[in-house]
């Protein structure tokens, strides 16, 4: 049997990269507990290799009470100094600090709209992008789309949600297809999550974030 082809991103990785390149980069995601947790886990990134983040998801999910925007939200000075001396994280106090502030801005927003998804799929229309980049050398940092959504976000008082980060969120969430054409996701995730309440509503164990 001929290996699958693949974005050439995840083929330079380990068990865990080309599960999560094959199973849920690139899926419409709706649970909002999913969400969540990509915002943690994409501001985690900022300025890290995609890889350490990965390989610390186990951690940030048994330290931030498995993504539950409510509990995080309550977390005091005394929770986050104690997340600052967990190893299973990236020990930065900004962006600890910071996905406190976000779960409950996060909590705000599905006052606001219902939930998460309803708000956040909105700048596409509720429906997934469907791109046919060649090569990874053409996928975009940022969109019109992530732009509108950063200034939006950031305007309710979101942390770590520049418009390059929430196209990697864009990206791991299924908004946007960039899987390129010879990757056999690429077919597979046509027409998948065509709008609002469809899609994946759990996410299997592997992860988001932007492709190194």
């Amino acid at each position: 049997m001929s290996e699958k082809s693949r974005c050439k991103w995840s083929t330079g990785g380990n068990e865990l990269y080309i599960d999560y390149h094959d199973h849920e980069w690139g899926v419409p995601q709706h649970d909002d507990r999913v969400l969540f947790e990509f915002l943690i886990l994409e501001g985690a990134q900022a300025g890290l290799s995609w890889s350490t983040i990965l390989n610390k998801r186990e951690g940030y999910r048994k330290a931030f009470s498995e993504f539950d925007p409510a509990k995080v939200a309550r977390y005091d000075k005394a929770k986050i100094a104690k997340l600052l001396r967990d190893a299973g994280i990236v020990r930065n106090r900004l962006k600890v600090a910071s996905a406190v502030i976000n779960a409950g801005a996060f909590l705000a927003v599905q006052e606001e709209f219902g939930n998460f998804d309803a708000y956040i799929w909105q700048f596409t229309n509720g429906r997934p992008i469907q791109n046919s980049w060649k090569t990874m050398k053409q996928v975009p940092a940022s969109t019109k789309e992530s732009d509108a959504m950063s200034k939006d976000l950031k305007s309710r008082g979101f942390k770590f949600v520049g418009s390059t980060i929430m196209y990697a969120h864009m990206q791991a969430t299924g908004m946007v297809n960039d899987h390129t054409v010879n990757c056999f996701r690429w077919t597979q995730l046509q027409g998948r999550g065509t709008k609002i309440g469809e899609g994946v509503k759990c996410a299997p164990q592997g992860d988001a974030g932007l492709w190194p």
